[in-house]
């Protein structure tokens, strides 16, 4: 077994390049690795391709997603809620794109990314400007539209029309877990399960923060969401504690 544990965020990131693509954990504020993305910012990398479901509120002195969205480290965003004003600003400033992914959609194209499928047929977004080639993905520096989402590849299935969705492959990601082991293995706390190991699952490199650090074996098998197989780096808020 390989002991996951690092000395501290920056040093669980240093892999991590500007121009990566990073899916990051999280629903809202829950289950967001906010000290990971804390330390990302510390190391400045940039233009990034960040793949979440949100990027916070965009307050200023923001932590999470809303920093990076905010210190202009981010060149395109995958998302399904990009409810921040920050983003909006560089969006229709030409400075950062944006594929909108409905929510189910983005969480199915990153099962598939860890499952190891090539693709996917799903109804949503049959007949809108996401599968239609309509949604402007980037301005140019007037503010005009640069690019458009590429029209996707639709099939009529029992008399009703999917659209053919690619999976996501992401360089790295940032997961936030409850309890962890040395070795990586993880329990994730109530809603902050979400998108968090599917990110895990998908991307090339795993890197996790955990409240928790446990002593190896004691966390019973069919307590573990996930298994350390699918993570490479672990920080942990407290130190290990045996219980």
């Amino acid at each position: 077994m390989i002991d996951k544990v690092r000395s501290g965020a920056v040093a669980a990131l240093t892999d991590v390049h500007s121009g990566a693509s990073i899916a990051i954990g999280g629903f809202g504020q829950t289950g967001v690795p906010v000290d990971l993305i804390d330390a990302l910012c510390e190391r400045d990398v940039r233009q990034l391709h960040i793949i979440a479901n949100n990027g916070g509120q965009g307050l200023s002195g923001e932590r999470g997603i809303g920093r990076l969205l905010a210190e202009n480290r981010v060149a395109r965003f995958s998302c399904s809620f990009p409810v921040n004003p920050a983003f909006f600003r560089r969006y229709f400033d030409g400075e950062v794109e944006i594929e909108l992914v409905p929510q189910g959609t983005l969480a199915e194209r990153l099962r598939a990314g860890g499952s190891g499928i090539g693709g996917f047929y799903t109804p949503t977004a049959a007949g809108t400007i996401l599968a239609d080639g309509g949604f402007v993905m980037r301005h140019d520096a007037s503010g005009a539209p640069a690019q458009t989402l590429p029209t996707k590849e639709k099939r009529v299935i029992d008399g009703r029309t999917y659209v053919l969705e690619s999976p996501l492959r992401p360089d790295f990601a940032l997961v936030k877990a409850h309890r962890a082991d040395r070795y990586g293995n993880l329990r994730f706390r109530l809603g902050a399960r979400n998108f968090n190991p599917l990110a895990a699952m998908a991307a090339g490199t795993t890197v996790v923060q955990a409240d928790l650090l446990e002593r190896a074996g004691s966390l019973p098998p069919d307590d573990i969401h996930l298994p350390g197989v699918f993570v490479d780096h672990l920080v942990a808020t407290e130190p290990e504690v045996a219980r």
